[in-house]
């Protein structure tokens, strides 16, 4: 196997540009793990097996250096980097003050809705622990956080967020290997829906606070347990 195949196939679209494909499938195989820190990201190699010019692999590569997510070396290469603390807190931050906000403002509504739109979706992550699917239950975390931006009217600042968190993705991925850390989100994902449904907006606000705040508090142990991925950076994200 390839080892670009390790995130899955890749069927280029050609309808659509070719550098946002590949962007987004480095960027997702990255923060699910798939490619760890340290991996060299040829240029010439990926062009190959995505069966495009260097070029549209030179500009994907561009923007994920701007995530934070790989280093760019001249003429030495690529690679992907280990988790950038300093970013992973800057949207956490950025995460937290946004869906604050949107909690309180959601759960000031009558919202019955898109309370029970979450709650089906709280189902299916169940539903994915259940069948040991880690890919899926993510898919399904976005689904939930995506579906109280789409309510709020605040699509735009969910794709701000989005492209501003893969470090912090990479964290919350590495916190979701932890034993009952799957559980835990699903009643929080319950609890965040339960208090807009009340329409408590400090109980929605407290929700959503456990929720984010979990994985960051929890940084000293990922570091233990998962060397590779947290060295004894100072926000750099170089080892």
């Amino acid at each position: 196997m390839n080892k670009f195949e390790l995130a899955g196939a890749f069927a280029l679209d050609k309808s659509q540009g070719a550098a946002q494909q590949i962007y987004a499938y480095l960027r997702t195989a990255i923060v699910r793990l798939k490619f760890v820190p340290g991996m060299d990201l040829d240029r010439a190699e990926l062009a190959r097996y995505f069966g495009v010019s260097v070029t549209p692999v030179r500009d994907a590569l561009l923007k994920l250096e701007e995530d934070e997510l790989v280093d760019i070396f001249p003429q030495h290469g690529t690679r992907v980097r280990v988790v950038d603390l300093e970013s992973a807190r800057n949207a956490h931050f950025l995460r937290l003050t946004l869906e604050l906000e949107i909690a309180r403002t959601l759960a000031q509504r009558e919202e019955p809705t898109l309370v029970q739109e979450l709650l089906g979706i709280v189902e299916q992550q169940r539903a994915c622990i259940g069948r040991g699917d880690l890919d899926a239950f993510a898919q399904a975390d976005q689904a939930f956080h995506e579906r109280l931006y789409a309510a709020a009217q605040a699509e735009q600042l969910w794709r701000l967020m989005r492209g501003k968190s893969g470090n912090m993705d990479r964290l919350r991925r590495l916190h979701l290997l932890e034993s009952g850390k799957a559980e835990s989100v699903v009643q929080e994902h319950a609890d965040i829906a339960a208090a807009i449904a009340r329409g408590d907006p400090a109980l929605a606000e407290a929700s959503v606070r456990k929720h984010l705040g979990d994985t960051l508090s929890q940084l000293t142990g990922l570091r233990e347990r998962h060397p590779d991925y947290l060295v004894g950076q100072a926000g750099t994200g170089r080892p």
